[in-house]
């Protein structure tokens, strides 16, 4: 993020009834995709060749941490990897995601200047390395680690991404959440109620959102790039469609005064998260016409489904000749 923009600049953006819901238009205007596609915008042109993952991880090991206040002691940390929540009060801070092992004193910097309190829970939204890699210094901070059952399966063992031509070894103990479940579970932390849902099938097979109750505001992890293509993992259970139900499933559980953290961009609201459904499904839509057509993989490419969105969504990791080629896997 622009380290012109701060908390003045945010104050502004408040709406009039004093919700912390960023207008996009003059949000995006002044920061363009935040924090995290600035760091990576250097890095574009080399990520095929070098790799996702060590692109991530050096983008990780130069980015700023920026905090943004939210409600209800509700604060997100932007910068390292995935968004990460956090809420502070009496019974410590709890933390949605970790980020990467490599911004630990950044992203300890931006939790002290939030309060003194220890950090005890932690709860990943799904299992992907940028989500994850801090698990196991936060835990030996203190955090216990809850997620949905296919987290801990994923970091238990070698997984393979292969659309990120990596094998991830097993993470080590200390990073595995302990408390699991399958279907729904829920949290009471510093008088807030947190429901955690599990998506089913959708960025990956581990995906979960994260609502506080009170705050009415939700992490929905990486089912929502807010501004930017998503990467869809096919290799843990991922797809367009599960994508698309996802984020139609979030549509349905929010209101206009919902606060919703993306797993990747800048924090956002229901109008916005609708946008990106509607890429979504015209882009599906575009794919699925050429490939019944008969349309090989780079003839698709060469007729440019994305190009009405192009210019709008495919200014980060995930290019737009990536994001072709990840709806065309699935439909």
């Amino acid at each position: 993020m622009s380290p012109q923009f701060g908390r003045k600049q945010i104050r502004e953006f408040m709406s009039n009834d004093g919700l912390s819901v960023p207008s996009r238009r003059r949000f995006i205007a002044s920061v363009s995709l935040g924090a995290a596609a600035l760091t990576f915008a250097p890095h574009l042109l080399f990520a095929q060749k070098r790799g996702i993952v060590p692109t991530m991880i050096d983008s990780a090991a130069q980015a700023k941490i920026e905090t943004h206040s939210l409600r209800r002691n509700i604060s997100v940390l932007e910068g390292s990897g995935g968004n990460i929540a956090v809420l502070t009060g009496k019974d410590g801070k709890l933390l949605v995601d970790s980020g990467f092992t490599v911004s630990k004193r950044r992203i300890t910097d931006a939790l002290n200047s939030l309060s003194s309190d220890p950090i005890t829970q932690l709860i990943n939204t799904h299992w992907h390395v940028d989500h994850t890699d801090g698990n196991a210094w936060v835990h030996s901070a203190g955090a216990a680690i809850t997620a949905h059952v296919n987290t801990k399966r994923h970091l238990s063992t070698a997984t393979r991404v292969e659309d990120w031509q990596y094998t991830f070894p097993p993470a080590p103990a200390g990073a595995i959440p302990k408390t699991v479940f399958d279907d729904a579970y829920r949290v009471h932390h510093d008088d807030t109620h947190i429901a955690l849902k599990h998506y089913g099938p959708a960025h990956t097979d581990s995906d979960i959102s994260v609502v506080f109750e009170e705050a009415d505001v939700i992490h929905v992890g990486d089912t929502w790039w807010n501004g930017i293509y998503p990467f869809i993992d096919y290799s843990t259970g991922g797809s367009i469609d599960g994508t698309i139900r996802a984020t139609e499933q979030n549509l349905s559980v929010v209101t206009d005064k919902t606060i919703i953290i993306p797993g990747h961009g800048p924090v956002g609201n229901k109008a916005e998260l609708a946008e990106f459904r509607d890429m979504l499904v015209t882009i599906r839509s575009n794919v699925a016409t050429l490939k019944k057509q008969g349309k090989s993989l780079s003839e698709t490419l060469a007729a440019r489904p994305t190009a009405a969105y192009d210019a709008k969504w495919g200014q980060f990791l995930i290019t737009p000749a990536m994001f072709i080629k990840l709806v065309y896997s699935g439909v």
